[in-house]
């Protein structure tokens, strides 16, 4: 009886092991007057680079990423990700990630990049 309750308190701790966004820069939602070279994405959890995508948008849907994210060789829970220069428009960054434990979450959000 005692091994089925802690099997039950552990439970939650495990089912909540997936890698979350939890900052980008340039930031969620933000409106910045320099347009990026790279975002910046960090998660909650170390981050496996060869099965997660990280795709930038604008208005039209046409993808300003270059396709080679990264992971920081100092911190294995940030993201990379080049992107093509980016001219005053509002972007959208669309991203799946799989932690180093093989979980796998997305999401979105939007930045804004307006004219100095």
């Amino acid at each position: 009886m005692r091994l089925v309750l802690a099997a039950l308190l552990l439970a939650p701790a495990a089912a909540a092991a997936h890698a979350m966004l939890e900052a980008a820069i340039p930031p969620v939602g933000s409106t910045v007057t320099q347009a990026p070279t790279e975002l910046a994405l960090t998660y909650s959890e170390s981050i496996e680079p060869r099965f997660s995508k990280v795709a930038v948008t604008d208005a039209t849907g046409a993808r300003l990423d270059q396709g080679d994210l990264r992971v920081d060789p100092q911190n294995a829970t940030h993201l990379i990700v080049p992107v093509k220069p980016l001219p005053p428009s509002t972007y959208t960054v669309t991203w799946h990630a799989v932690s180093v434990d093989a979980h796998r979450t997305q999401g979105s959000y939007h930045f804004r990049v307006t004219a100095p």
